[in-house]
Order: C-alpha cells, then sequence, then structure tokens
C-alpha cells in the first residue's frame, strides 16, 4: 500500500468528519440570530439544535450495517448529501417545523463520517498505526470546534446566516464528490451480520453489567460536554461570566484547540502510563473527574483567567473517548463493534436529552435584556454536576464484574 494511497484515505475521510463536526456547533453562531429572526425560546432552541443528536444516534445501527457491505467510500458520499440537503431545507426554512427537518437530516447525513473514517482507516493502514491515524482523524474533525468559534462569528459580520447555509451545503457536497471520485475502494472478504443481528446485540450490550460499569461515568461526561461545547457554553460565557460576544468566540475557538490536544494528548499517554500499571480504566475516571472538578471551578466563579478554564474544559472533556479503548479489554473481538456503537448511541442519545433539558430549564426564568439569568444557568450545571458526580461513585465503586479479563457473550 503506497503513501499517497494513505494520505488520501486520511484526508478525504477526516474531511469528512470535519463537516461533520462543523454541523455539531454551528448552531453555537446561529443561535442569538435564528432565536431573533424566529422568535425561539431557550427550550426551542435546545430541541431544534439536539435533533442533530438524535438524527445521529438514529441511523448509528443500519449505518454501520452499510458501511460493512458497501464500503465506506460510497456510504460516505451518499450519506452526505442528505446532510447538504438538510442544512440547505434549514437555511431556507421560515418556521420551526421545517427547520426541525433540516436539523434532523443533518444528524443523519454526518452520523456516518467518524464511523466509515475508522473503518477506512483500518482498511489501508496498519493495526500499529491506528492509534495515530485515528487520533489524528478526530483532530481535523476537532477543527469543526474551532471553526464554529470566533471564524463562524467573523463570517457571520459580512453574511447572513442563511448564505452560510447555502455555502455549507455546496462545501458539504464538495467533500461528498471528492471521496466518491478520489478515495480508494477496499471491499471486505467477509461481511458483518444483518441489521436483525445488529440490534440483538446492541440489545445484549445494553443488558450487560460489564457495559454499564465502563461507560456509566463516560457516557454521562460525554453528553454534559458535547451538549455545551454545540450550543450551551456560549450562552453561559455571556449570560454568567459577563463576557463579551467576540471573547466568548475566542474562547469557543480555544475549547475546540484544547479538545484536539486532548483527545491526542490522552489518547498516547493512556497506553504509555498502562505500561507502567496504570490501567486505561482508572486514567480514564481520573480524566474525567478533572473535567467535573473544572466545571465546578467555573460554576463557583474561581478567580482564574476564562481562557484558562476553556481551556482545562477542553483539554479534559474529551477524555471520557477513551472507554472505547477501555470495552476492547472486557468484550471478545466480535461484539467490539456492537459494543462501540452501542456507547456511541448512548452517549448521542444523553447530548439529545441534556440539550433539551437545559433549554426547559432556563426557559423557566424570565430574560432580561436579551439574557437568561445567571441563576438559571447555575442551576442547570448543578444539576449536570450532581448526576456526574453520581455516575463518578458508580463507576469507582468496586465491583466483580470488571474482575473477567472478558464479558460472556
Amino acid at each position: 500500500m503506497t503513501s499517497s494511497v494513505r494520505l488520501r484515505v486520511f484526508w478525504l475521510f477526516a474531511a469528512g468528519y470535519f463537516v461533520s463536526y462543523v454541523f455539531r456547533g454551528v448552531n453555537l453562531g446561529f443561535a442569538p440570530l435564528i432565536t431573533h429572526e424566529l422568535g425561539l425560546s431557550a427550550a426551542d432552541l435546545g430541541l431544534l439544535t439536539s435533533l442533530y443528536f438524535i438524527g445521529f444516534a438514529l441511523a448509528q445501527i443500519p449505518v454501520g450495517v452499510l458501511l460493512d457491505h458497501v464500503g465506506p467510500r460510497r456510504v460516505t458520499a451518499g450519506m452526505l448529501m442528505f446532510a447538504a440537503l438538510g442544512i440547505w431545507v434549514f437555511g431556507m426554512a421560515h418556521g420551526l417545523a421545517a427547520m426541525m427537518a433540516g436539523r434532523l437530516l443533518i444528524g443523519v447525513g454526518v452520523s456516518v463520517c467518524l464511523s466509515a473514517a475508522f473503518k477506512a482507516s483500518a482498511q489501508f493502514f496498519p493495526v500499529a498505526r491506528l492509534p495515530l491515524v485515528n487520533g489524528m482523524t478526530m483532530a481535523v474533525g476537532g477543527l469543526g470546534g474551532v471553526v464554529v468559534g470566533s471564524p463562524l462569528a467573523s463570517l457571520l459580520a459580512v453574511a447572513d446566516w442563511r448564505s452560510v447555509c447555502v455555502g455549507l451545503g455546496v462545501f458539504t457536497v464538495l467533500v461528498a464528490g471528492a471521496i466518491l471520485f478520489f478515495a480508494p475502494d477496499k471491499r471486505d472478504p467477509h461481511h458483518q451480520a444483518d441489521i436483525v443481528t445488529q440490534f440483538k446485540g446492541t440489545w445484549h450490550i445494553l443488558k450487560s453489567a460489564v457495559f454499564w460499569k465502563i461507560a456509566s461515568f463516560s457516557v454521562v461526561t460525554q453528553g454534559v460536554f458535547y451538549a455545551m461545547q454545540s450550543l450551551w457554553i456560549r450562552p453561559y460565557l455571556l449570560d454568567v461570566m459577563g463576557l463579551t460576544p467576540a471573547h466568548t468566540a475566542a474562547l469557543v475557538s480555544v475549547l475546540g484547540f484544547a479538545m484536539m490536544a486532548g483527545c491526542i494528548g490522552f489518547g498516547a499517554a493512556a497506553r504509555t502510563l498502562e505500561r507502567r500499571g496504570v490501567s486505561v480504566y482508572a486514567f480514564c475516571g481520573i480524566g474525567m473527574a478533572l473535567y467535573v472538578l473544572v466545571q465546578v471551578l467555573m460554576l463557583f466563579r474561581a478567580p482564574l483567567p476564562p481562557a484558562l478554564l476553556l481551556a482545562a474544559y477542553g483539554v479534559f472533556g474529551g477524555t471520557g473517548i477513551l472507554s472505547y479503548a477501555v470495552l476492547a479489554e472486557y468484550f471478545p473481538s466480535h461484539m467490539i463493534g456492537r459494543g462501540n456503537t452501542t456507547l456511541t448511541l448512548v452517549i448521542f442519545v444523553l447530548i439529545f436529552a441534556f440539550q433539551v433539558g437545559i433549554g426547559s430549564g432556563l426557559s423557566r426564568w424570565p430574560i432580561e435584556d436579551g439574557h437568561y439569568p445567571a441563576i438559571a444557568h447555575q442551576t442547570a450545571w448543578g444539576i449536570l454536576i450532581m448526576l456526574q458526580i453520581a455516575s463518578a461513585i458508580w463507576y469507582v465503586l468496586p465491583s466483580r464484574v470488571l474482575q473477567k479479563t472478558r464479558a460472556v457473550p
């Protein structure tokens, strides 16, 4: 396999994941504009934005089957066309229902991007290089979290949000075309189970005590992190910390860069520490605990620079992703794919629930000069922190289910 082929695989599928990440957080910049134009409440905004995540979650299992049977090149190119259609519907909509339909289409359309990138990398790269390649893919995708900060704010200063939607759709079509025409194709000699078997496998994993012991803390912290990063962190910085819109946009980009650094750094450090006797399970738990600590510091307005707090929030916010590696230690190889899909499914359902819940909670307070009162945000953050602490207690309690080296399939 030539290096040029591998580079094409990496950059083309990483570009697809970048598109996915931009769509995930684009409502950060759009939110004040569409809220003003359509008169949306915080509950409406939370539901609208979160439909991306429920569409993403619902598509996980069928997309996994398609990847196994058709291959990442054609599936990714085809699914991205749904995302392009979704952003165009969203941008042309003048009512909440049509915008919701567009947002749901976007979530379904980009649901394949990360899984396809991982599968394509596994087909074209040596196994020993996959941790680095997958980490770099996530880093490129994480640039989308940077773009929805200051770059998007600057763009919206010279163009209206509907025009930006048109441009995003065109960019998505171009990425889909590049993947379709330039990405190499490699069919697996053996297909995975059909969709019915996949659903049965998911249900089996959802009943597994081992899965919930590993996933408990991770799914809650990841649900909180992505619910905040893709929508509610901006209002928090404006309403609670009293920052300017420009400063807030810059900090959103800082958070995106920090998350990228955390994904790569913690992924590399986990295996190094494992060789020194620190399990990935324990290291993942430490990182997630530090993420909760950062939230507590932000909640109680610790006298620290906002940039430092947001950088720490981003670095530790993504550490729960190490749970995917932990699953591989406790589930047999033929169940890892379904284990990963199930973990992703639960995380995205929680992101949906948290975004809707935060919006509904904020709507219980009256808006004052275009802002929700600080106590509204602080109440939401306090509840989420307590949920994370409860899941952390379950995570650290001694359990016999993890004394087995493998779960019983």
